[in-house]
């Protein structure tokens, strides 16, 4: 059985306006025109405070109990991520657990009873352990190691047991234990010695498929035999293909995989009769990026990514059609899940203007009941910004596709700095749904573009290579080339354009201030980072073999020294000369706090303003509502400092 039934993990921390309906994608639209300078302004746009845009949750992770009468779910309600639950008829959700200093986030409900498991790290570190809570309220950690990480996998078929991986043996591999739903008592299942990715366990248990990525763009799936402990490619192929896990029908056992070979995009595809082979099960004009059964595998539900938006597909497999998924209102599908006897079906759903929310379907009646109210009840949607997705020429010709939020005050005669918006990655994108921070940006009179530059998911495998070991070159002129875009829309002061990301979006902000000095006029790079010879060797041991594709995709520090100290803002940080905001959480794994200590104190030097916000409960993301209102708050006011002086705020000391 696969590790999850909602498509929380595959699409997170992404997951963003699908379109929905029974048919099958249309061939990729015509890209549509930026808004006019001269576009009506239905109603005047009223300014909200970073509280006000705060009092909106997020709901993710929905699970249904083993009697379907109630649905668990993950909300930061509280101000940090909790467990909660809600009766599928609707009613107030309650609190599960309490926890003030650490995000909790429900990963599976027992089949029989109303304990469920949950996973919870210490401010951020990503050394997660999993747990049980009982209906008494007790809570008892099921993998109480020293030092490593653990996930939930899955409830096997036959729901005697569970399955978890922990790196305890081998912080380079995760291996994989059963553990039984009654005593919890467990036995290794897999020894992964290889440190390749889990995927799933099959229904008999007799096997395990296992992913490898030999790089971003390119790998296979193993089978590993439990009784022999013997380990087979089924994908070996010729050339960069990418052979991903979809699910392993929960009857049959038949593997279902995900792969671009022979094709620009990805697809679904199963054993064919001839051994060796494979057959098309789904193709989409888009990659198809999910795809997993429900319990007894009566449904099958596919995700496409759709120009920036997600396509949900629901496949009646008893039937042999494609149930048209009605009865909901409109927006983007995110997450789905099934109840485990397939009456049910939950989906959380949000729109450009409005936070997700999670609704509960009967399918037979095809009655919808909203079981949530995210919303912030201070803010009104109208005030808000749908995004359209525009496109421009890149400095060789490439077209570049983007997400362009428009605030309603700008026009020829008004017009606003701007924003470069810069997704996380590599190969990360810039997707549609309700996005807080940008709304809250936009609300104050910035244009937002968000860039989706080469190496980019989403748009078919030429485009995701296309930044293969040229980071800090070709992706990066993307970005410069998007401040041109933006400087040519007659409701932009081009005079006035910053570039902001998160993550690798970061690197990027960095990267763009220290090679090209004068293309922007101020800079916030999130825990972006600065070295990538010291990025690169400190990456967490439990991606395993993922760090070797990291290699391939970004240079190796062993053998690419020079090449990683060209690319790398910090050597070159002499050369930054325009204003600087960083964030950097204290407890980050993956970019490490001295990323950002340096950089700042290299570019103070420059006798350029640095600010810095270094957040000791936080690692890489946000956890706690506070800090994230704090970071949006310290960015807002940067950015009016160095980008609209006559209306911005001295810094605080």
């Amino acid at each position: 059985m696969p590790a999850w039934k909602s498509l929380s993990r595959v699409l997170a921390p992404t997951l963003l306006l699908p379109l929905l309906g029974a048919a099958p994608p249309a061939a990729p639209p015509a890209p549509r025109p930026a808004p006019a300078a001269n576009a009506p302004v239905t109603r005047p746009s009223k300014q909200y405070t970073v509280e006000q845009f705060m009092g909106s949750t997020e709901v993710m992770s929905p699970v249904f109990t083993s009697d379907g009468k109630q649905l668990l779910f993950s909300s930061n309600a509280s101000g940090i991520i909790n467990v909660h639950t809600v009766p599928v008829g609707g009613g107030k959700p309650s609190a599960l657990t309490r926890s003030k200093t650490d995000s909790v986030h429900v990963v599976g409900a027992f089949p029989h009873d109303n304990r469920f498991l949950f996973e919870r790290d210490k401010g951020g570190d990503e050394q997660t352990h999993v747990y049980v809570r009982t209906p008494d309220g007790k809570e008892k950690d099921l993998t109480p190691m020293k030092k490593g990480a653990a996930g939930f996998l899955g409830f096997s078929h036959d729901d005697s047991a569970f399955y978890i991986t922990t790196n305890e043996r081998d912080p380079g591999a995760m291996d994989v234990y059963r553990y039984d739903a009654k005593t919890y008592a467990r036995k290794l299942l897999v020894q992964n010695d290889k440190g390749f990715g889990v995927a799933a366990v099959a229904p008999d248990e007799s096997w395990v498929a296992l992913e490898e990525a030999t790089t971003t763009s390119d790998g296979n799936v193993w089978r590993y035999d439990v009784a022999t402990k013997t380990m087979k490619n089924l994908t070996p192929h010729t050339g960069a293909a990418r052979y991903q896990v979809g699910d392993i029908h929960p009857v049959t056992g038949e593997l279902y995989v995900l792969t671009d070979d022979g094709s620009e995009f990805t697809r679904v595809v199963r054993p064919a009769k001839e051994a060796g082979k494979w057959e098309d099960v789904e193709k989409a004009d888009w990659d198809i990026i999910v795809t997993a059964f429900s319990h007894s595998g009566a449904f099958r539900v596919s995700v496409v990514n759709v120009d920036a938006g997600y396509e949900v597909r629901l496949h009646d497999l008893k039937a042999g059609t494609q149930l048209p998924l009605t009865g909901f209102p409109a927006g983007m599908i995110s997450e789905a899940v099934f109840s485990r006897d397939e009456k049910q079906l939950a989906v959380v759903m949000e729109t450009d203007r409005s936070s997700a929310n999670i609704y509960v379907q009967d399918l037979a009646t095809k009655k919808t009941t909203r079981l949530t109210d995210t919303m912030s009840r201070e803010l009104d949607p109208e005030d808000l910004v749908d995004a359209q997705v525009v496109r421009f020429k890149s400095f060789d010709g490439m077209e570049i596709p983007n997400l362009l939020f428009k605030p309603h005050q700008a026009t020829a005669e008004h017009k606003a700095p701007a924003i470069v918006y810069v997704h996380g990655g590599p190969g990360g994108e810039t997707t549609r749904g309700y996005n807080n921070f940008a709304q809250y940006l936009v609300n104050h009179g910035y244009v937002v573009l968000g860039i989706n530059n080469r190496g980019s998911r989403g748009y078919g495998k030429t485009f995701f290579k296309a930044d293969d070991q040229k980071h800090g070159k070709e992706p990066l002129l993307d970005c410069v080339e998007a401040r041109k875009y933006l400087a040519s829309l007659p409701y932009v002061d081009g005079s006035r354009v910053a570039i902001l990301g998160g993550s690798y979006g970061g690197y990027m902000v960095l990267a763009a201030l220290a090679f090209h000095p004068d293309a922007f006029d101020a800079g916030v790079d999130i825990f972006g980072p600065s070295n990538w010879l010291r990025t690169l060797k400190s990456m967490p041991p439990e991606w395993g073999a993922f760090r070797q594709a990291m290699f391939q995709e970004m240079g190796n520090p062993e053998t690419q020294e020079a090449m990683l100290r060209e690319i790398s803002p910090l050597f070159h940080a002499e050369r930054i000369k325009k204003p600087l905001f960083v964030v950097q959480g204290a407890n980050d794994p993956r970019v490490l706090q001295a990323e950002s200590d340096d950089i700042v104190a290299a570019v103070k030097r420059n006798g350029v303003p640095v600010e810095y916000l270094l957040l000791p409960d936080e690692g890489h993301g946000f956890k706690k509502k506070k800090n994230e209102a704090e970071v949006d708050r310290r960015t807002l006011e940067f950015l009016d400092r160095y980008l609209r002086p006559a209306t911005a705020t001295a810094p605080k000391p």
